[in-house]
C-alpha cells in the first residue's frame, strides 16, 4: 500500500452537506421574504435555484463570470423564471443566503470520527473552490477547522480546481509533494480531474453511487470507508 504523509479533501458535498445545509437557507430565505404571498411554492423555487445555482458556479469554475455576478445571477435568474424581475430582491437575497448559509452545520456521516483517525496518522488540508470567507465560516461553525493544516480557497490560489496551479499551489504551502498526497472529493468535474492533471492519487466520493466511466484510484459510498486503506 502506498504511503501517504499529506491527505487534502475538498468541502461542499464531500464533508459539509452543501445539498442539505442550502436546502434550508433557502426554505428560510424565501420565509423571510415571504414568498407564500408572492405565491411562490418554496419547495420548487428551491429545487430551481439549485439548478440555475449549478450552470452559474460551472461558469464561474471556467472563469466566464466574476464572483460578484455569481452571487447574483444565480438569483435573478431563478427569480425570472417566477416572473419576480425585481433586482433589488436579487441582492438583498443573495446576502441573506450568503449570511445564513455558513451557520448551517450539517455534515456528512461519520466526518469526526473519520478525521479524528486521519488526523493522527497524516497531515489534513482542503482545497476549495467555494468562497473564502463563506467557508471559513462553515468550518468553524460545524467543529471542523481544527482538523486542518491548512485550507487552501481559489482567492488564495488565483485559480480554480480543476486548474491544475491550484493544487501546486497547495503543495507549495503544505510542503507536500504529488507522490506522498492524496486528494478526496465528489466531482469528477473539479475534483477528480483536478487530482490527475499533477499526478495524485485520489478518492471519488460518491455517496449517491452515482454511474460514471472515470477510472479512479478509489471510490468510496462511505467516509468511514477512508479507513480501510489509509
Amino acid at each position: 500500500m502506498k504511503q501517504y504523509t499529506h491527505i487534502f479533501f475538498d468541502l461542499d458535498e464531500t464533508l459539509w452537506d452543501f445539498k442539505s445545509n442550502s436546502g434550508e437557507t433557502i426554505a428560510e430565505v424565501c420565509q423571510l421574504y415571504d414568498f407564500e404571498s408572492r405565491g411562490v411554492d418554496s419547495v420548487l423555487f428551491c429545487e430551481r435555484y439549485h439548478y440555475h445555482n449549478s450552470i452559474f458556479w460551472d461558469l464561474f469554475r471556467k472563469g466566464m463570470i466574476a464572483r460578484e455576478e455569481l452571487r447574483l445571477v444565480r438569483f435573478t435568474s431563478v427569480l425570472n423564471e417566477f416572473e419576480l424581475t425585481d433586482m433589488d430582491l436579487a441582492k438583498s437575497m443573495a446576502e441573506s443566503y450568503l449570511k445564513i448559509l455558513p451557520t448551517k452545520t450539517k455534515l456528512y456521516d461519520d466526518v469526526h470520527d473519520v478525521l479524528t483517525y486521519l488526523q493522527a496518522k497524516y497531515s489534513l488540508h482542503i482545497i476549495t473552490n467555494g468562497f473564502e470567507e463563506v467557508q471559513a465560516m462553515k468550518l468553524r461553525n460545524s467543529g471542523i477547522t481544527a482538523y486542518f493544516k491548512y485550507v487552501i480557497s481559489s482567492e488564495m490560489a488565483g485559480t480554480q480546481k480543476p486548474n491544475r496551479e491550484i493544487f501546486k499551489y497547495a503543495f507549495s504551502l503544505a510542503n507536500a509533494t504529488v507522490i506522498d498526497s492524496i486528494f478526496i472529493g465528489d466531482s469528477i468535474d473539479a475534483d477528480i480531474q483536478g487530482a490527475k492533471s499533477v499526478g495524485m492519487d485520489h478518492v471519488l466520493f460518491n455517496p449517491d453511487k452515482i454511474q460514471h466511466a472515470e477510472t479512479v484510484t478509489h471510490e468510496i459510498h462511505a467516509l468511514r470507508e477512508l479507513k480501510y486503506f489509509l
